[in-house]
């Protein structure tokens, strides 16, 4: 009975290692979960809510501030009128990213950059933190914007 007991123990334990959800997301599946409700899948953006991510050539524009921007924009948010691609956003508000830990921005941030921008930018904890202790304004961070679109 013991013996039988501590096989079922092990089973139990084996299943539930098999049937937990193992959180190793892939920064694309990060993405999906945290932003593709308002910038689509692959960050293709929604037209009217929120401007495709997908932009090389606007990532490419800000050159060595694109990591800064990205930082800028999910610490502080983003409101105001954006012409994106012949689409205007407008009155609508991004609000700052509140849902993902550090880790997990900073994941997200450089597949924003390096994949859909096309970019060797790279978001670190230590950008995340400056960027903490300046809060650019929403003014401050459209004045960033490279006018590519």
């Amino acid at each position: 009975m013991r013996h039988l007991t501590t096989l079922t123990g092990a089973a139990a334990i084996t299943t539930a290692l098999l049937v937990l959800p193992v959180s190793a997301e892939t920064p694309e599946e990060l993405f999906e979960i945290h932003c593709a409700a308002c910038h689509n899948t692959g960050g293709i953006g929604n037209p009217g809510l929120a401007p495709p991510l997908n932009r090389p050539a606007f990532w490419q524009a800000l050159g060595d501030t694109a990591p800064e921007y990205l930082a800028g924009v999910v610490v502080s948010g983003m409101t105001g009128k954006l012409d994106v691609q012949d689409q205007m956003y407008i009155g609508l508000i991004m609000p700052p990213v509140a849902s993902t830990t550090d880790e997990e921005l900073v994941e997200i941030g450089n597949w924003v950059l390096q994949t859909l921008g096309e970019t060797d930018g790279a978001m670190t904890q230590a950008r995340l933190d400056a960027t903490r202790e300046a809060r650019p304004s929403h003014a401050d961070l459209r004045a960033m914007r490279p006018s590519v679109d």
